[in-house]
C-alpha cells in the first residue's frame, strides 16, 4: 500500500530525516515511535504529501506521489488519504455532520451523497444523536471520533494519525484505540500513526522504531506479544 525509498528530508542545516525506507501493507495498522526530535510527524507529513521529500520516492496505493504536481497532489490527497491530528482541528462554526461532510465536498460528491456517507460514519461511532451539535458542544472523545470520521468520509486507501489520542483522558484513549482496529476491520483501511502513547504502539500489527532520522529496529505485535 505504501512503498517509501530513501526518503530524506532538511530543514536549513539540520537532516532530519537520514534516508528512510519503510512499507506498508494495505490493511496494516503501523506505528511510529520514538523521541521527540527523531522525525516521526515530518515523515508523516510526508507520506501525506503535506510536504515534499529533499530526495527520495513514495508510492502510495500504485501512485507515485513525487512525481505528481500540485494540483494532481492536492487531489490524490483529498480522495485517497484521511488525517487525524492530535486536536481535532474542527471548524468551530459547523454541526459535527457538516464537519465531516466538507472532504466530500471537496472531492465533488452532491450534498445528499456527502449527506448519507457522512451519517453513515457518525451513526458507526455512535454519534448520530450529535450530528447537529457543533464542536463547543461535544466533549473531547466525541469530537476526536467525529475527526475521524470526517477522516473517513472519502473511503481513504490510508488513514495517517499524529498523536491521536494525545489530549484524551484514559477512557477515550483506550476507546479511540479500539476504534482504530474497528474500522481496520470493517473497512479495510490502513494506519500509520505516530505516537508516544505506549499502550496504543503495543496493540499495532507493527512497530517502528525511529531515532535521530533513521529507523532502528521494527517490532512486530508477536514480539510484543513474547517480551
Amino acid at each position: 500500500m505504501i512503498t517509501i525509498s530513501n526518503i530524506t528530508k532538511s530543514f536549513g542545516s539540520l537532516q532530519v530525516l537520514k534516508g528512510i525506507d519503510l512499507q506498508v501493507r494495505k490493511g496494516e495498522v503501523v506505528s511510529i515511535v520514538g523521541p521527540s526530535g527523531a522525525g516521526k510527524t515530518t515523515l508523516l507529513q510526508i507520506m501525506g504529501t503535506l510536504d515534499r521529500p529533499a530526495g527520495g520516492r513514495i508510492e502510495i496505493d500504485g501512485t507515485d506521489v513525487s512525481q505528481l504536481s500540485t494540483d494532481r497532489l492536492s487531489d490524490f490527497r483529498n480522495r485517497h488519504l484521511g488525517f487525524v491530528f492530535q486536536f481535532h482541528q474542527l471548524l468551530p462554526e459547523f454541526s459535527a455532520l457538516e464537519n465531516v461532510m466538507i472532504p466530500a465536498y471537496i472531492a465533488g460528491s452532491s450534498h445528499a451523497q456527502a449527506k448519507k456517507r457522512a451519517l453513515e460514519l457518525l451513526d458507526f461511532m455512535g454519534l448520530k444523536d450529535r450530528a447537529n451539535h457543533k464542536p463547543n458542544e461535544l466533549s473531547g472523545g466525541e469530537k476526536q471520533r467525529v475527526a475521524v470520521a470526517r477522516a473517513l468520509v472519502n473511503n481513504p486507501a490510508v488513514i495517517l494519525a499524529d498523536e491521536p489520542s494525545g489530549s484524551l483522558d484514559t477512557r477515550n484513549k483506550a476507546e479511540l484505540h479500539q476504534l482504530f482496529f474497528d474500522l481496520r476491520d470493517r473497512f479495510g483501511q490502513t494506519f500509520v500513526i505516530v505516537t508516544h502513547d505506549e499502550g496504543l504502539a503495543a496493540l499495532t500489527d507493527r512497530t517502528i522504531h525511529l531515532k535521530d532520522g533513521l529507523i532502528t529496529h521494527t517490532t512486530t505485535r508477536q514480539d510484543k506479544e513474547e517480551i
